[in-house]
């Protein structure tokens, strides 16, 4: 599944379906490769590939079950690839775009959200602190590196900086803390956060 016109920024808000997340975040630059078998879910997935390709991706709420428990930041993805396990399970890979806020929710099951995407901001300097303190951690969990470079979809700075936010030891909370963050801020908080996981494994 090609292009990405179904995903260019563009202002004012837009219907898409809505793709929820378990004890993750999928974020801008990254991408997610999942194994679906809830009902709505799918349908979403399903709904996406007949519309252009994209949804949006949002986190439960840590311990919160039902349709009304997702955060109101997720992100605006396009549906890479997808493939049937079985009847009732799917692979999907979805590729993260740009921050969006659920502004208004339909449906139970299969649900669909009115979205405003959110501007990224500039990094700044900050960008350069969170690459090299990632390098610092990567150098350290070489296993890590591995699965990053794997799941790595393009090749600047950040978007390694994307991956870490998604797969390094935090909770489902704090992912999502740095995914409401703008550019800058989650690139300052991902470095000194990455710094601090190393004191604290070294001193175990």
């Amino acid at each position: 599944m090609g292009g990405t016109t179904s995903v260019e920024q563009k202002a004012g808000s837009r219907l898409v379906p809505v793709l929820p997340l378990r004890d993750t975040c999928l974020f801008p630059g990254a991408s997610l490769s999942l194994t679906i078998d809830e009902p709505g879910a799918a349908a979403a997935v399903v709904m996406a590939v007949r519309t252009g390709g994209a949804l949006v991706a949002v986190a439960r709420r840590e311990g919160a079950e039902g349709p009304r428990t997702l955060y109101d930041v997720g992100t605006l993805a396009l549906v890479r690839e997808q493939q049937a396990l079985s009847p009732h399970q799917q692979r999907v890979e979805i590729d993260g775009h740009t921050r969006a806020r659920l502004d208004l929710v339909i449906g139970l099951d299969l649900m669909v959200a009115e979205v405003t995407l959110l501007p990224e901001g500039d990094e700044g300097d900050e960008w350069g602190a969170a690459v090299e303190a990632l390098a610092r951690y990567l150098h350290v969990h070489p296993e890590l590196r591995t699965f990053l470079e794997a799941r790595r979809r393009s090749s600047a700075p950040l978007a390694w900086v994307a991956l870490a936010c998604q797969h390094i030891p935090v909770s489902t909370g704090m992912r999502q803390s740095l995914l409401e963050a703008g550019a800058a801020e989650r690139c300052g908080r991902i470095g000194r956060g990455l710094e601090a996981l190393l004191r604290k494994e070294q001193q175990a």
